[in-house]
C-alpha cells in the first residue's frame, strides 16, 4: 500500500463503506485532523470528541469515574472506554482513541511522561496499544496520532491481533 498512514486508512474505510470516530485526549485532535487532510475523508469519517479532561471523558464518552478512580486517565481500561464511548456516540463502526502524559510535566514513576495508550472498538474485537514515547510534547503528541492511525490500519489488514484487549 502507498501514501501516508490516514491515506491507506482512508482508502479502506471507503472500500469497505465503514465510518470512523475518534476520541482524543493528549492529542487534542490531531489524530482527527490528519484523517480530514485527506480530500474526501467526509466519505468515511463521522466526527471526533477531544475529551481532555477527566469530566469530558465522562460526560462526552461515558468513561465511568470508577475507572479513572481505579486506573487512571492513562490506561488501558480508560482508553478502550473511550473508543466504545465515541463508537456509540457518533454511530460509527470503527472508534480510536489515545490518551497520555505528552509532558513535559505530569508524569509519575509508573506513568512518566510519554505514556500513552491507543485504543481501538470495532466490531470484531477491541484493542489496546500501550507507548512509552521519548520526544518532546510536539513529538510525542505526533508519535501517539501515527500509533492510532496505525493500529487502525492494522485492523482493517487483520493484523491487529485476536480482538481482546491486549496487556
Amino acid at each position: 500500500m502507498h501514501g501516508s498512514l490516514e491515506t491507506q486508512v482512508g482508502n479502506l474505510l471507503r472500500e469497505r463503506g465503514l465510518k470512523i470516530a475518534t476520541a482524543e485526549s493528549c492529542t487534542g485532535g490531531l489524530i482527527a485532523h490528519r484523517i480530514t487532510n485527506v480530500a474526501g475523508s467526509s466519505d468515511y469519517f463521522l466526527g471526533g470528541i477531544v475529551a481532555y479532561a477527566n469530566e469530558a471523558k465522562v460526560g462526552q464518552l461515558g468513561v465511568s469515574w470508577d475507572t479513572l478512580h481505579a486506573h487512571g486517565a492513562v490506561s488501558r481500561e480508560t482508553v478502550i472506554e473511550m473508543a466504545r464511548g465515541a463508537r456509540a456516540a457518533l454511530g460509527a463502526e470503527i472508534a480510536v482513541s489515545v490518551t497520555g502524559i505528552a509532558g513535559p510535566g505530569g508524569g509519575m514513576p509508573d506513568k512518566p511522561v510519554g505514556s500513552t495508550w491507543v485504543g481501538l472498538a470495532a466490531p470484531k474485537g477491541e484493542w489496546a496499544r500501550r507507548f512509552v514515547w521519548s520526544g518532546d510534547r510536539l513529538e510525542n503528541k505526533e508519535f501517539s496520532a501515527e500509533a492510532a492511525l496505525q493500529l487502525v490500519l492494522d485492523y482493517l489488514l487483520g493484523r491487529a491481533g485476536d480482538g481482546q484487549v491486549a496487556p
